[in-house]
């Protein structure tokens, strides 16, 4: 399914039922339940048991029991990481590793999720683009709201850096919608685009929106 087809897809909904964007994309595109990798897990954390314990010297379980026994769970992200710093001796990007996988597995912080709350998704795709002519398409107005359709967007990054954000909103609502930022890295022939979805309000709307950029870039790179 195409950018424009999910559209089209939701606006029907809206329709039909009445319901507000949010909720008609996570209607029909509704979030798996999370899969737990044991018996209490809420959620997987990103590394594997292998990974965490070849880096950290403990289990991920071993690593719920510490950090209950210690900190505990009311303490926050950043006191967790610094016990993990101090107490362990885990570096600190390991130790950020390992809180937040505990927060995974607790149902601190599901997968995806900021510290204030909010959700991020991010899709790539390597297409066949300039990165210059790209950010051209971006900085025009008229030629973003092409590229974005269905959507109002708001630059909110200086004008020339690599990776622009634009606050986007629906086009018929005036629903805000979060932050839009979109890279264009290096390949071996054209370019990966990847771009980011950030301040998100639930966990449903993620994984819609998801599969909408996922879908929005293949639209793009079939030239649609």
């Amino acid at each position: 399914m195409t950018a424009q087809e999910s559209l089209k897809k939701i606006r029907a909904r809206m329709v039909k039922t009445g319901e507000r964007y949010t909720a008609a994309r996570a209607a029909l595109l509704a979030a798996p339940e999370p899969i737990p990798n044991g018996s209490d897990w809420v959620s997987a954390p990103p590394h594997s048991d292998t990974v965490i314990r070849e880096n950290t010297g403990h289990s991920w379980n071993e690593w719920v029991a510490l950090i209950d026994a210690g900190p505990g769970r009311e303490a926050g992200h950043t006191a967790i990481a610094a016990w993990v710093v101090a107490e362990h001796g885990v570096g600190g990007w390991w130790a950020q590793g390992v809180t937040v996988g505990y927060e995974r597995i607790t149902g601190l912080r599901l997968p995806g999720q900021m510290p204030d709350g909010t959700f991020t998704v991010s899709k790539t795709k390597k297409l066949d683009l300039d990165s210059t002519e790209f950010r051209e398409l971006l900085n025009n107005d008229a030629a973003r709201a092409d590229l974005l359709p269905g959507l109002t967007s708001a630059a909110r990054s200086k004008p020339g850096t690599k990776a622009p954000r634009f606050a986007i909103a629906d086009a018929v609502s005036g629903e805000d919608l979060g932050i839009l930022q979109f890279r264009v890295e290096s390949a071996s022939s054209g370019a990966k685009l990847v771009v980011t979805h950030e301040k998100l309000p639930d966990i449903q709307s993620a994984e819609v929106w998801k599969q909408y950029w996922a879908d929005w870039l293949e639209d793009l790179a079939a030239g649609g």
